[in-house]
């Protein structure tokens, strides 16, 4: 059989540490998924590298094939040197590993698959049982959820296992909480919802991740709300009292006379609510004066008669 250099498949250095190997694992297997690639040999390229991922990421296991030491070369042929398997410490010793199911080469399983009178001990002292990897998905929160909580139905595409043990997608319906406060950019755990764990462990934990929808009326600057609060030129010039919109609903604001285009109002604790212990953002209501683009004759003499008595010059 053929020498597998998990760490070449890996694309990372022997030394490389676990968070190393993570990100190289998930970088390359987003490339080579046999969903979404287009190169000829994704689906053996994933195989190997869900194989690689497999052994490196666990200690125990990694600390058994790096006893093979490194002067081996991918594709060399290969044989367990003379007693593999029946090495005191390190992880080998009486009750050899079962691992449900298969679906590794030959070379991983002359590694680490039972043998007489020893074997490599996979955790739960009898069998090969490993969590299965945690996904990820982006799912898209309205304001108001973000802002008062809410129980939300969600379709969601998750990885599983199918029943010639390879992986699929599979489309899953799912109930989420969505708690007050939450903020774009954090995750949100699903636990037990990841990727199907081998050899019968559990399942990996799902994590979504929260944008924000779009909203008609605000935008969203980390917990404060900014918006544009359309007004005449006439309350702009005169003052006035009018309804601005929150989260909670409308509430009345007084426009300061002499107002001007791009004038921030506050409306305190108005925002999205405070996590952790932080207070509630702001609203800002940000003034934009509207002038009419089509006015009766009456209107027209009155705007006449104001040029003509104005000594207002902007321009001055």
């Amino acid at each position: 059989m053929e020498y597998k250099d998990y760490y070449k498949i890996l694309g990372v250095e022997r030394s490389a540490d676990a968070d190393a190997i993570k990100a190289s694992y998930r970088k390359m297997a987003r490339k080579y998924h046999p969903d979404v690639s287009k190169e000829k040999d994704a689906e053996d390229r994933f195989k190997d590298l869900q194989e690689a991922y497999e052994v490196l990421k666990d200690p125990e296991k990694r600390a058994a094939y790096d006893q093979l030491g490194s002067n081996w070369r991918a594709g060399q042929d290969f044989r367990p040197p003379p007693g593999w398997g029946q090495q005191a410490g390190g992880g080998f010793g009486g009750g050899g590993a079962d691992f449900g199911g298969g679906g590794f080469s030959d070379f991983f399983e002359s590694i680490f698959r039972q043998q007489q009178g020893g074997g490599f001990r996979g955790s739960g002292g009898g069998g090969f049982r490993n969590q299965g990897e945690d996904s990820e998905a982006t799912i898209r929160v309205s304001l108001e959820d973000a802002a008062h909580g809410a129980q939300r139905e969600i379709n969601l595409e998750v990885p599983t296992m199918g029943p010639d043990g390879r992986m699929r997608r599979e489309a899953r319906h799912l109930t989420v909480k969505i708690p007050k406060g939450i903020r774009a950019g954090q995750r949100l755990r699903m636990a037990g919802q990841g990727a199907p764990g081998m050899g019968g462990g559990p399942n990996g934990d799902l994590y979504l991740h929260i944008q924000f929808q779009p909203h008609p009326r605000f935008r969203v600057e980390g917990s404060d709300l900014y918006h544009d609060l359309h007004i005449t030129p006439w309350e702009a010039a005169l003052g006035a009292s009018v309804e601005v919109p929150t989260l909670d609903g409308d509430v009345r604001m007084k426009i300061p006379a002499g107002s001007a285009s791009g004038q921030k109002l506050r409306l305190s604790q108005k925002g999205l609510p405070g996590s952790g212990g932080k207070a509630p953002g702001d609203l800002y209501a940000v003034i934009q004066i509207v002038v009419p683009k089509k006015i009766s004759e009456p209107e027209k003499t009155l705007w006449n008669q104001l040029a003509e008595i104005s000594d207002f010059h902007p321009r001055r």
